[in-house]
């Protein structure tokens, strides 16, 4: 009888809590500032030193450059396998130019493993969309900013 007693009190404390249930998917959470999500990449920025393909734990990540005419080197792909990263942000870290960043997205369901195989243009694409240059699906944050 004690034990159901100290149930029913725990459930009544927690009625005058407010509630937190988000209305997902158009709604989305605030994530913390070191929250690691989906890479965004800046081919720009990369200067092809291949340090983030040697430091990563699974080998997802190739990328390829050329010299052009101006005797540097500058990225013609990249590539990552989202069916094998674990998101740890090594490449990140080691990154000298910070060509490659973590965002806040986290959805990558597909139907097919094909899909979780990502190139240097959607990466680009999903920087443009989360630094907003590109509008995204119309969702607003927790907060109420979109």
């Amino acid at each position: 009888m004690f034990g159901f007693l100290k149930g029913l009190k725990i459930t009544f404390a927690q009625l005058a809590h407010k509630k937190v249930t988000l209305q997902y998917p158009d709604v989305m959470p605030n994530w913390g500032e070191r929250y690691r999500g989906v890479h965004k990449f800046y081919a720009e920025k990369c200067i092809v030193c291949n340090q983030c393909a040697r430091i990563c734990p699974t080998s997802c990540i190739s990328l390829s450059g050329s010299k052009r005419e101006d005797k540097k080197l500058h990225i013609d792909t990249y590539d990552i396998n989202f069916e094998i990263c674990i998101l740890c942000d090594l490449c990140t870290e080691v990154c000298p130019t910070e060509a490659i960043q973590m965002t806040d997205r986290f959805e990558l369901a597909t139907y097919s493993r094909v899909d979780l195989y990502k190139n240097i243009y959607w990466l680009d694409e999903n920087a443009r969309k989360h630094d907003g240059i590109i509008e995204s699906e119309g969702r607003t944050h927790a907060g109420g900013e979109k």
